[in-house]
């Protein structure tokens, strides 16, 4: 078991890596897109980009607990399949839309098939032993990480022959990952350990009634609930933050993601193997949403733009938190429930991706404005601070009744 395991988790890592390059060679040339399409200004093009991405989040988070519940029944391998021909199709859709509604169909049917994070989540439960899952579940962080910097470059190069190449080449990684897969991808539940698919199981809400009857589990859904809306204060406002304190320009916030992307890449994929066995999952949560909020306190009250380099260390280093709550989640249920428990975990993520961006914007522009109480660009990030505080206090509330 063990000898297949590093290919396994080798595959899913590429397969991830791949998503997530796909998904950052868009970033640089939607806005113009949206233009082409509309005709409007680049202030009201943002507006679409941002409806655009609600409706992909929105419709995630209705499908996803579905897609992990298929993984149960069916395997882990071909709901991943589908998930990247899905994500083709889509790139398709984007890249040939002659209307803005295409667009939004395609977003349709991006979160309907985005289980690629679902499933891959489910499939590294699958073959990790409980002590080794919080290390291997922070591939999918260094996926990310490595993928915003790679994607984002390349869909800035290939946007100079036009703003439909880059969605032209996502289809093709899309579509070549689909093919390595269905070539090489094992499966990883076995047999013996799927179960039904129940529809009353298969939704956001049934997916999180069933996981209440984890006492452990839900309460540590409740501190990753806070977490991912505190994580927006940084993710939704950084651009906007930088511009008004420091007058940042495009290329300098470029660099600042690039900055945060290799980061998280050396955290996630590297340091987590040697962080989490020495300190354990248990204090990887509790000094991860500590190191949190120290970064996001120092953020807050930046007054150099340099300051903004420094402060992402004990930021990004925070980031060993969302492996351990999540190994230490994947540990409380059965393995015929793991592509339930992520796809709930997906859900949520994608709740707090509707919720979070609105919050934090908003918070932003309301101490931002002239209008403001004080002027305070920092708020968001207090306030990010705050939440992870009182989620850490509920990660040790639920923890004092694990086994």
């Amino acid at each position: 078991m063990s000898a297949k395991r590093s290919p396994a988790l080798g595959f899913i890592f590429v397969t991830l890596l791949i998503d997530v390059i796909g998904l950052g060679i868009i970033i640089p040339v939607m806005p113009k897109l949206i233009n082409e399409l509309t005709g409007d200004s680049i202030s009201q093009a943002s507006r679409d980009g941002g409806w655009l991405l609600l409706t992909y989040a929105a419709v995630q988070f209705l499908f996803a607990p579905l897609i992990g519940g298929l993984s149960d029944r069916y395997g882990r391998r071909p709901v991943l399949l589908a998930s990247l021909f899905g994500f083709g199709v889509d790139y398709l859709f984007l890249a040939f839309a002659p209307t803005l509604g295409w667009l939004y169909l395609g977003r349709v049917i991006a979160g309907i098939m985005g289980a690629s994070f679902t499933t891959g989540a489910a499939y590294i439960a699958d073959i990790s032993t409980p002590e080794k899952r919080a290390q291997n579940f922070g591939l999918l962080g260094a996926a990310f990480g490595l993928g915003f910097i790679i994607g984002p470059v390349l869909g800035g190069l290939l946007g100079q022959f036009g703003s439909r190449v880059p969605f032209m080449a996502a289809a093709g990684f899309s579509f070549v990952n689909w093919l390595y897969g269905y070539f090489i991808l094992p499966e990883s539940l076995k047999p013996e350990n799927r179960r039904k698919f129940d529809w009353t199981r298969a939704n956001p809400l049934g997916a999180f009634i069933n996981l209440s009857k984890y006492p452990v589990i839900f309460g540590l859904i409740g501190a990753l609930t806070l977490v991912y809306i505190a994580l927006h204060a940084v993710q939704s406002n950084w651009s906007f933050y930088v511009i008004e304190k420091f007058g940042w320009d495009e290329a300098h916030i470029g660099y600042s993601l690039g900055a945060v992307g290799l980061l998280s890449a050396i955290v996630q994929g590297y340091l987590i193997r040697l962080i989490l066995p020495k300190i354990g999952q248990k204090r990887g949560v509790y000094i991860g949403l500590l190191l949190y909020s120290i970064g996001f306190i120092l953020y807050a009250f930046a007054s150099q733009g340099w300051m903004m380099y420094v402060f992402m260390i004990p930021y990004i280093l925070g980031s060993i938190a969302g492996p351990s709550l999540q190994g230490i989640i994947s540990t409380q249920v059965n393995a015929s429930e793991q592509g339930e428990v992520q796809g709930a975990l997906t859900s949520l993520q994608s709740f707090t991706s509707i919720l979070g961006p609105l919050m934090m914007t908003q918070l932003f522009a309301l101490f931002t404005s002239e209008s403001a109480p004080v002027y305070f660009p920092g708020a968001p990030m207090l306030l990010a601070a705050l939440l992870t505080l009182v989620g850490a206090y509920l990660a040790r509330l639920s923890l004092k009744r694990q086994k």
